[in-house]
């Protein structure tokens, strides 16, 4: 058996960890075990599992300090950043608590037996339910919360589906520690084992996907590894979803009235922007449109003073290393010039140099516009803002879009970009900086390809709903019917014969 090893990207150290990679036949334990899970988790009903994710959040705050320490020693991430990421997850799982209180998201309709035009209908009785156990693939750059502890797990837990883990390589000492709350919270409720599970390798991830009691997939990664896992799934005599979140660009426009306003304050937001966590964020910001004006000057020159006055930037892991510097190159090649670059003080560990690239706006090329995943933006200066139109098309769907408009910038640009990036991005941002993803119930985190492979997002109350299914009961016993699909429920908001209920609160 394989033992799993950890670096620190600090000083690029590897070292042995008690871990191995799982087997097939520890996996067949573990896929039966979620299996058995799953009936636990649905006995438990909604109020039960909200106090399960509760409970959840209150284990992984009680162990924040291990948590934290060994995150940083397998992430190379600043110990305020891992902080905030824990408190992160655990506002995750709570929202998700909160969520299953409300009840709303389970859409539950009742349309009583009823002469229609087209003859006597039947008793008809809908709701969502669980899919069944789901696999979820850590992200390198959220050990917690987007991996082991992150949303897609609160998300699927909620749902009353069983959580397997795919443990990132970059990070597995602080998976099998997340793993280790988790199990302690379903363990004090009297959970059985294959609540939640972790696996270890490529070839445990490959088998995981294609395992007949999988029913869904999720993601955050990059393109390469979603066609690697779709790949996988491929094999399976049975379809399941894949709901990946992958590459992003993140475009930002400067109108020329916002620079003229305010042009060293959106220089400093934009440094922050793309070099926080050594831009290692899928909504970190690759583009940004800047007027060639005086202004826009101001603002460019004032990132070039903030990025040659800054230090090398830590990154994941040396594979991360060698492809930010790949892509920082070709950008170079495709004609982008250095406008600053920081120095790096240390060659230990997987360092590089954060940089700053400018690019007149007939220069912009596909090459350009897309994705280095690192702190790395790419300015663009453009002279007419009615150009813009024509050359945003070279930019790749993302995530997210973003505007900053000033007192004198005419509104009829602004609909006309806000038009541009509705149908090119999930979250259009006014005024602001598309990192830091807010969690909460009208949070959309995605948007499409090659942003994300689908509809849902990631981060949110609704991303419950990937892990869902809809089953409707016809003419059905009431006995054999779930609370919510019950005659007299109304702890919930429902829709009975047509009519939206209310809940009774």
């Amino acid at each position: 058996m394989n033992v799993v090893s950890t670096v620190d990207p600090r000083d690029g150290r590897r070292r042995t960890t008690a871990l191995t990679e799982t087997d097939e036949p520890r996996l067949e334990v573990i896929a039966g075990q979620a299996s058995h899970a799953a009936r636990w988790l649905s006995g438990l009903g909604r109020l039960g599992r909200a106090d399960l994710l509760d409970a959840i959040a209150t284990s992984l705050e009680a162990r924040r300090g291990d948590l934290v320490a060994a995150a940083e020693a397998e992430t190379g991430l600043s110990h305020s950043r891992l902080d905030q990421e824990l408190t992160r997850a655990a506002v995750q799982f709570r929202m998700f608590g909160d969520v299953l209180r409300d009840g709303g998201y389970v859409e539950a309709a009742i349309d009583h037996a009823a002469d229609t035009p087209l003859g006597r209908g039947p008793d008809l009785r809908r709701m969502l339910v669980p899919l069944g156990p789901v696999a979820v693939f850590g992200a390198s750059n959220f050990p917690f919360a987007f991996s082991v502890a992150g949303g897609d797990t609160a998300a699927a837990l909620a749902a009353g589906c069983p959580a397997v883990l795919k443990a990132h390589p970059s990070h597995p000492l602080t998976s099998h520690a997340s793993a280790e709350a988790i199990a302690a919270a379903v363990r004090d409720l009297g959970g059985p084992d294959g609540v939640l599970a972790t696996v270890y390798g490529e070839q445990a991830g490959r088998a995981l996907v294609r395992h007949r009691a999988i029913r869904a997939v999720a993601l955050t990664g990059s393109v390469g590894a979603a066609r690697a896992i779709q790949a996988a799934i491929d094999e399976r005599p049975d379809p399941i979803p894949l709901y990946a979140e992958l590459s992003s660009v993140n475009p930002i426009v400067v109108l020329p009235g916002a620079a003229a306003d305010r042009a060293e304050q959106i220089a400093e937001g934009l440094f922050a922007s793309f070099t926080n966590s050594g831009g290692q964020l899928c909504t970190k910001p690759g583009l940004a449109f800047v007027p060639s004006d005086p202004s826009g000057a101001r603002l460019v020159d004032t990132l070039r003073e903030k990025v040659a006055a800054t230090g090398g930037a830590i990154l994941l892991n040396d594979r991360i290393q060698a492809a930010y510097e790949k892509q920082a190159t070709a950008f170079e090649q495709a004609g982008a010039r250095v406008s600053a670059r920081a120095q790096i003080d240390s060659d230990e560990g997987f360092r590089v140099a954060p940089a700053l690239l400018e690019v007149d706006l007939p220069g912009l090329t596909a090459e350009i516009a897309d994705e280095c995943f690192g702190p790395l933006m790419v300015v663009v200066r453009y002279a007419d803002v009615a150009a813009l139109d024509a050359v945003l098309a070279t930019v790749p769907p993302s995530l997210t879009g973003s505007i900053h408009r000033g007192p004198d910038d005419d509104a009829g640009v602004v609909r006309r970009l806000v038009d541009w990036f509705a149908g090119r991005s999930g979250r259009i941002v006014f005024d602001g900086y598309p990192t830091g993803v807010r969690v909460s119930w009208a949070q959309h985190h995605g948007g499409p390809w090659p942003s994300t492979n689908a509809v849902h997002t990631s981060v949110g109350a609704t991303s419950i709903r990937r892990f869902l299914r809809p089953l409707a009961w016809q003419d059905a016993p009431a006995w054999v019917l779930p609370e919510e699909l019950q005659d007299g429920y109304t702890a919930i908001t429902r829709r009975v014969d047509g009519r939206l209920e209310q809940a009774a609160r």
